[in-house]
């Protein structure tokens, strides 16, 4: 007896997987590469499956946006408490935040966020939350000191997405040591030392 083609999974733990499969997808070979027929080689899934689950490759794409977002959220409480600036500032410069297949991901995403509608909505719900965290932090640790911390938290994001993208792109030329220097250099003269 053969085995089935298809595994029996409950519907949330098929849509994880169809999500996980579009990150290693993207992860693998960019925007291009993320296709229905791709997707569901990768995960085993009929393709019926991601229209069920998703609503289209776009409600998909929308979905592994948000898990990619996933880890930078899990320094912030379920309460949406931010966490101390040193600890996020470890997590947001940790190897985990700058491993080559996580960098692959977001470089996919934010080459289609211009050009998708749907995407752009996405970015906008997760970024919202990553940056009232940032801004949290930064105005917790600022304590008596006057800092505009929604403006250092934006310019903060800004340079962490240079970073990552420079980690894309010449590896070589950027480490998360300098990467850390770069964030000191931006943050210390308006709070001292992070």
């Amino acid at each position: 007896m053969t085995a089935p083609k298809y595994k029996r999974l409950t519907p949330e733990d098929r849509a994880a997987e169809l999500v996980q499969a579009g990150l290693r997808v993207l992860a693998k070979g960019g925007i291009t590469a993320f296709t229905i027929d791709n997707i569901c080689k990768a995960s085993g899934a009929s393709r019926g499956l991601v229209g069920h689950h998703f609503g289209g490759k776009d409600g998909l794409l929308a979905a592994c946006y948000a898990a990619a977002y996933a880890p930078l959220l899990q320094v912030i409480a379920k309460d949406g408490t931010a966490p101390p600036l040193p600890d996020l500032l470890d997590e947001l410069l940790s190897d985990r935040q700058f491993r080559r297949e996580s960098l692959n991901i977001w470089l996919a995403l934010w080459a289609e966020i211009g050009v998708n509608e749907g995407l752009r909505a996405e970015h906008l719900r997760q970024y919202d939350r990553y940056h009232a965290a940032i801004s949290a932090s930064i105005a917790a640790f600022a304590g008596e000191r006057q800092v505009a911390a929604e403006m250092l938290a934006s310019s903060l994001i800004a340079l962490l997405d240079g970073l990552w993208v420079e980690m894309c792109i010449a590896p070589s030329r950027m480490s998360l040591p300098r990467a850390r220097q770069a964030v000191e250099a931006l943050l210390v003269p308006h709070l001292g030392r992070v």
